[in-house]
């Protein structure tokens, strides 16, 4: 294989794999968070139909609670009641009905002829006993009761949200339901939305692979390589170049994933949506509810976009901390290198902002890459001591050290010191370095108040 050849293929490959990873990622957080906000729509849906119910119960209890709480238990004031609660409906599909405690059907405004009837052993499609479980709802003091019933609009079983209360000193069940056929339809066209967002994310990623690998391909087959020398010189440029390429797909990977917070968006604008047709019918408390609910979600949607825009915590902080981590970190070294790692910590630790821990996790990992490629340690210690305002980090080794001023200056060499440097730097820290024949020693020191990035 010819050099320029062998010079497309390093650059191709890490650019191709890097992307593919990307896309993997992209795709997998996609699924995540498509599932995560058609659980909280469904959610926001069911609550605010259980709302509903329970608010136009106590509308219709209230209706006929002068007949019901004057005294009289006569068959003219009983049928009054019914006609009351027949004449009251909400939508085309939303009435009440009532049932005595037997079974018997009193009132059913929509389906007159099971009136007479007993449906105390009713089953639907899924062996379930309906009205059987409507009773015994009622019994325990009402409430909700998710039922399969045949939606008179459609004369099509659906599913069904009721919510029933007893009526003791007559002997009935009083209710009334919503079909939640709609809710199903919504979550299906949600489906379709996230299942073509997420094919787009790939055909852009796709895309900018395609784009990316040609415009490599075509500056290698350019480069005119004559000498050890300019081919090592175009290497690196070529090499920078693929750095910048990954830099910038991880940039528009952010702006990508921020976009896909609009699959909330869309929720919390369904949600404001109900709230205000709420509260033009005079709901204020049901409205109320549904605004804290859309509120709290935007907070949610806010904090994921802060969480992948900045992108820079290790995934181990976030479940251990960053004491358990660093003390996590060792024992990896010790096994994959057999250099012995002692880790100490001291005091509280947990205050630092989720930035610094990050900052101080890769510090270590980066001071550990050295002393293995470098130091030639047989002990390394790692000192985590919580202090009043901030929290120290100090490293040190028992390598043969080197002269750290030379090569922090070196224009080729110390990447590593000068990363250490600038990731202290960017969050108002303090770093330094001290080495000898007899070891090195890192120190760093964030405070607790370290700014944001």
């Amino acid at each position: 294989m010819k050099l320029r050849q062998k010079v497309i293929f390093l650059a191709i490959t890490p650019l191709i794999l890097a992307l593919c990873a990307i896309a993997f990622a992209v795709r997998h957080q996609s699924v995540l968070l498509a599932e995560q906000q058609r659980a909280t729509i469904q959610q926001a849906y069911l609550s605010s139909k259980e709302a509903e119910l329970k608010h136009y119960v106590a509308l219709a209890s209230h209706s006929i609670s002068h007949l019901y709480e004057s005294g009289r238990d006569d068959e003219a004031t009983r049928q009054e009641a019914m006609r009351i609660l027949s004449s009251l409906s909400y939508g085309d599909d939303g009435y009440f009905f009532l049932y005595d405690m037997q079974g018997n059907t009193l009132m059913h405004p929509r389906q007159p002829e099971l009136v007479g009837q007993n449906l105390f052993g009713l089953r639907d499609e899924y062996g379930q006993l309906t009205i059987q479980n409507l009773l015994q709802r009622a019994r325990a003091g009402g409430g909700l009761e998710r039922y399969m019933w045949v939606k008179p609009s459609t004369h099509k079983p659906v599913a069904k949200l009721g919510y029933v209360i007893a009526m003791p000193k007559w002997g009935w069940m009083m209710g009334t339901g919503i079909y939640l056929d709609d809710v199903d339809q919504a979550l299906a066209k949600i489906d379709v939305q996230q299942s073509g967002n997420i094919h787009n994310t790939m055909l852009w990623i796709a895309g900018i692979a395609i784009a990316a690998a040609v415009a490599v391909a075509s500056s290698g087959l350019a480069l005119n390589i004559s000498e050890l020398r300019v081919a090592d010189a175009k290497l690196k440029v070529l090499a920078q170049r693929v750095v910048e390429s990954q830099e910038e797909e991880r940039a528009r990977l952010s702006r990508d994933l921020h976009d896909g917070i609009s699959q909330w968006l869309v929720s919390i604008k369904l949600q404001i949506e109900a709230g205000i047709i709420r509260l033009t019918s005079g709901q204020q408390p049901a409205a109320q509810a549904v605004f804290e609910h859309a509120a709290d979600q935007l907070s949610n949607v806010m904090a994921e976009v802060r969480r992948i825009s900045h992108n820079l915590r290790p995934a181990i902080l976030d479940d251990i901390g960053l004491a358990a981590a660093l003390h996590h970190l060792g024992q990896e070294y010790t096994q994959s290198s057999g250099t012995p790692v002692h880790f100490e910590a001291s005091g509280c630790t947990d205050a630092l902002p989720d930035v610094a821990n990050t900052v101080l996790f890769r510090l270590a990992q980066e001071a550990l890459t050295n002393i293995e490629r470098h130091a030639g340690a047989s002990r390394i210690d790692i000192t985590l001591a919580g202090e009043a305002h901030g929290v120290s980090l100090r490293i040190r080794d028992d390598g043969h050290g080197f002269d750290a001023e030379s090569i922090a200056l070196h224009p080729q060499r110390g990447i590593g010191l000068r990363n250490m440097m600038e990731r202290m730097d960017a969050i108002g820290g303090r770093f330094a370095i001290q080495s000898s024949t007899d070891g090195t020693v890192v120190t760093a020191y964030a405070a607790n108040n370290s700014p944001m990035l």
